[in-house]
């Protein structure tokens, strides 16, 4: 059983993510029963929720003539297009089906404001907008974040690389993550997390 001072947080596990939905990872579904067995041997759980209105900024159909997974040049910086994808209110954005962690405790939603994307558990894109993430495990007295979810290199990576800039201990189980690896963006985000101080392992290593 983890300590008092761990916190696993599961990222994004929505079902737009998972197979048949509308920005799938491959595989991205196989997350969840290994989620579901980590989560037990957690204290303090919580979960990020892409939250997204119609019309994000971040959506291809919003651009015209622009299509998913081009990358433009917003207020913030650069910005990949994806398709519509876990819009708020709709099947798309819900938890898997088969997730089971009843005992969460935190539900940070991202994403939800129209002119500015949030991979990042802890900041929106600017890198400076905050969730709240930070003051909450900050105030609880969390210091160690484990990490596990979709997508390993965009929410899952930058979630960790913005914990290690807060000074948090950041571990994540790399079997219980699934990636986009576009254009190679998952080996980048293995190494930036390396480069950082992030400890990578598998489940197996959790108990």
């Amino acid at each position: 059983m983890s300590g008092e001072r761990d916190f696993l947080l599961i990222v994004d596990v929505q079902n737009d993510f998972c197979p048949g939905g509308a920005l799938a990872v491959k595989d991205g579904d196989g997350v969840v029963p290994v989620v579901n067995e980590l989560a037990t041997h957690f204290r303090h759980v919580g979960l990020t929720q892409d939250w997204h209105p119609r019309g994000h900024q971040s959506f291809a159909s919003a651009h015209s003539g622009r299509k998913p997974f081009e990358t433009i040049v917003v207020a913030y910086g650069q910005q990949t297009l994806w398709p519509d994808h876990c819009v708020q209110d709709t099947p798309g954005a819900a938890f898997h089906p088969k997730l089971h962690v009843p005992q969460a405790e935190l539900v940070i939603r991202k994403g939800f404001d129209a002119a500015i994307d949030s991979y990042s558990a802890f900041y929106e894109n600017d890198h400076a907008t905050p969730t709240g993430l930070g003051g909450y495990l900050r105030e609880r007295k969390l210091s160690h974040l484990w990490l596990a979810g979709v997508a390993t290199d965009y929410c899952v990576a930058w979630s960790a690389l913005d914990a290690r800039r807060e000074g948090f201990a950041v571990t994540v189980i790399v079997d219980a993550c699934r990636a986009i690896d576009l254009e190679g963006s998952l080996a980048r985000a293995m190494a930036e997390m390396r480069d950082a101080g992030v400890a990578l392992i598998t489940s197996a290593t959790v108990a």
